[in-house]
């Protein structure tokens, strides 16, 4: 077929997909070169002149010279959810209920493994700051996902919701601060984690 692409040209488009979706614009030449182990950007050249010929990219005046992917533009628009902000968690777990919800901010439903069981909750003191974790920052967690040892977690302690790191030792399971400044947490009942952190979310304003 006319179109079909080769495994190099194969390479190429998915690579220029991949640059776009992380950096919303399109790689250079050498950063293709670069990709594709190769010395001269006329290598690089040929494969784009044959993926312009079949339709799978355009070029375009800007100094990068290649527009949006379609199925990049697709993905970008890609349908969100609404994921709560939550300023306490009760001990029946995450409950997106109203009394509990400060906020919502959206994701898109690709970034998350599981949508539904995703909460977000602000970060308060400075017991997480040699992980970068700060006050006031927000935690999206997942509800769904069972903790390892060095997850960082939001749990349930002594009625009040902290976020720590998880560790599973031999001997017991506790809660890990990242400050000198803090003690360890050993519960004294059974330690309720109530979501594995996946995103760290900071305003700068």
């Amino acid at each position: 077929m006319e179109n079909s692409l080769t495994p190099r040209q194969t390479d190429v488009i998915n690579f220029i997909e991949e640059y776009q979706l992380e950096y919303g614009g399109s790689p250079t030449l050498k950063e293709i070169r670069k990709h594709l182990s190769v010395n001269s950007d006329n290598s690089v050249l040929k494969h784009l002149k044959a993926l312009v010929k079949k339709g799978y990219i355009e070029k375009d005046d800007t100094p990068r010279g290649i527009k949006l992917l379609d199925s990049v533009r697709k993905k970008l628009q890609a349908a969100t959810i609404s994921v709560p902000v939550l300023g306490f968690i009760p001990a029946g777990g995450p409950v997106a209920m109203e009394e509990y919800v400060d906020d919502t901010i959206s994701f898109d439903l690709n970034e998350l493994k599981h949508p539904q069981d995703c909460f977000c909750l602000r970060v308060t003191g400075d017991s997480m700051i040699n992980v970068g974790i700060f006050e006031g920052d927000l935690v999206l967690a997942d509800a769904k996902l069972v903790p390892k040892t060095g997850d960082i977690v939001v749990a349930l302690v002594d009625g009040g919701n902290t976020v720590k790191t998880y560790v599973k030792g031999k001997d017991a399971t506790y809660l890990r601060a990242e400050n000198p400044a803090y003690e360890d947490i050993y519960p004294e009942e059974q330690l309720q984690v109530q979501g594995v952190v996946i995103k760290l979310i900071r305003d700068y304003f």
